[in-house]
């Protein structure tokens, strides 16, 4: 069943908004970084959900067992992700404020929202559900990648200083603060490093089973 034009423009709009107020926050409650991230995702996001998914929302039986693969890798991504100080980490290498109760609040508390309405959107073919899937196929997902550089980035804070530091950083008390660049360290890892392979896979897989079902589609 296609989606009415009204409700296109609807959910477009309402996908920019999602994108504008992530960014903003970001931005407001830790920095630079974010917006980069999240305002990237959401724009790649945005044109694949506009190509695959908002006219014609695919069938659940496709899209939702990624969906649901994707999110399930990354809550154990994120695991190693918290046990190793990944937002203080990100703090010390970009010199943002990014606390461990923030990380916690944005990926244990709101993320798990988010990925239950999604899922639940998903099944009953809801416009916007498709928007945040194809977000998270692209943040989330695909840009875990960016483990594997942080390595090599000279960290904006004390980066000759080998272990966690505790500072405010910009109005913010960061403790914990890791130093892993690797000419300090003397090893290549940053924390969530080891599964960040984990939610690119059925990311990945995702993207391209959108792609082939909408060739598939106007071959029809």
């Amino acid at each position: 069943m296609e989606t009415s034009k009204r409700m296109q423009y609807v959910s477009m709009a309402a996908a920019a908004l999602f994108v504008l107020f992530a960014c903003s926050q970001g931005y407001r409650n830790i920095g630079l970084p974010p917006v980069i991230i999240v305002g990237g995702s959401g724009i790649i996001g945005f044109v694949m959900w506009h190509y695959t998914y908002l006219k014609r929302p695919v069938d659940p039986k496709i899209i939702l067992p990624l969906f649901l693969l994707t999110v399930a890798a990354l809550e154990v991504h994120m695991c190693e992700e918290y046990l190793t100080g990944f937002g203080p980490a990100m703090s010390r290498l970009f010199d943002i404020s990014w606390s461990e109760k923030s990380f916690l609040m944005i990926f244990a508390f709101i993320g798990p929202v988010i990925y239950t309405l999604t899922a639940l959107g998903l099944y009953y073919r809801v416009p916007i559900a498709g928007f945040i899937a194809c977000f998270i196929f692209i943040g989330p997902g695909v840009a875990e990648f960016t483990h594997f550089i942080f390595p090599l980035i000279k960290p904006s804070i004390m980066p000759d200083l080998d272990g966690a530091i505790s500072q405010e950083i910009h109005g913010t008390f960061v403790s914990g603060m890791h130093n892993y660049w690797w000419k300090t360290t003397g090893s290549y890892y940053f924390s969530g490093m080891y599964t960040a392979i984990l939610p690119m896979i059925p990311g990945i897989w995702a993207i391209l089973r959108l792609i082939r079902n909408v060739s598939v589609a106007q071959k029809d």
